[in-house]
């Protein structure tokens, strides 16, 4: 990070916005960067790689969700949408191409810096200077976690993996055989203090299911008891939906 703060990169193109967003960033004490198109927000993202983004969905010369995606394809760097689209499908549609939060229009200066707070410390992963201990390695058939690389592997191949997905699969995998309920995972993979829907949370259990199934006609490791919770089951169980 920066001497000056964490550097957020703001995409948004009303300056209306922009402009008394950057200053209340500055006052906060981040670094902020505006950028006002796609183009932009791409090209400031590869120079100077921020740490978090605060990113519309409506931008002139594209959409924020062309963002999120290219920018996934190589970074876990949290980012927060900013969007007029309220509804449930909007949200979850943006935390299916990576959002890790969503803040609505109109916002209050309140509001955004808590959001921006509670994301910024999900993201940060415990260090040794931070003295907080590293959980050991987890073999679960041919899975196997290690925590202290942030590295998962399956039958010897490294999956692609978020932030969120490797802590989601490190929490589920860690109690294999055992139900983990859906506050218990909010609490261990988001934090308490998550301000946004648990519906985040069955988004990337499907992204997990996904990435954990050869095909269609396998089964997934990950099982779902209804009412209470998510089991992983090693790859030999069957998942409801």
């Amino acid at each position: 990070m920066s001497l000056s703060g964490p550097r957020i990169l703001v995409v948004e193109d009303e300056r209306a916005i922009s402009e008394p967003l950057a200053k209340l960033l500055a006052r906060e004490g981040f670094e902020a960067t505006v950028a006002g198109t796609v183009a932009d927000a791409l090209a400031e993202f590869a120079a100077h790689p921020p740490e978090l983004i605060l990113l519309d969905l409506n931008l002139p010369d594209g959409d924020g969700r062309d963002v999120a995606r290219e920018i996934r394809h190589s970074s876990g760097v949290p980012i927060i949408m900013l969007t007029a689209r309220g509804t449930e499908t909007d949200r979850i549609v943006g935390l299916e191409i990576g959002a890790d939060d969503y803040v609505v229009k109109p916002f209050s200066s309140a509001e955004v810096i808590a959001r921006i707070r509670a994301v910024l410390r999900r993201s940060e992963a415990p260090s040794a200077d931070q003295g907080e201990p590293v959980g050991e390695t987890v073999v679960v058939g041919e899975m196997r976690i290690d925590p202290a690389t942030h590295r998962a592997f399956l039958s010897d191949n490294e999956l692609d993996l978020s932030l969120k997905e490797f802590d989601l699969l490190y929490e589920l995998a860690r109690n294999a055989g055992n139900v983990v309920s859906r506050d218990e995972l909010m609490t261990r993979v988001w934090d308490e203090n998550w301000f946004g829907s648990t519906k985040t949370l069955d988004v990337h259990i499907g992204w997990l299911r996904r990435k954990l199934a050869d095909d269609a006609n396998k089964p997934y490791w990950i099982e779902t008891v209804r009412g209470v919770g998510f089991r992983f089951a090693g790859g030999d169980g069957s998942a409801d939906s």
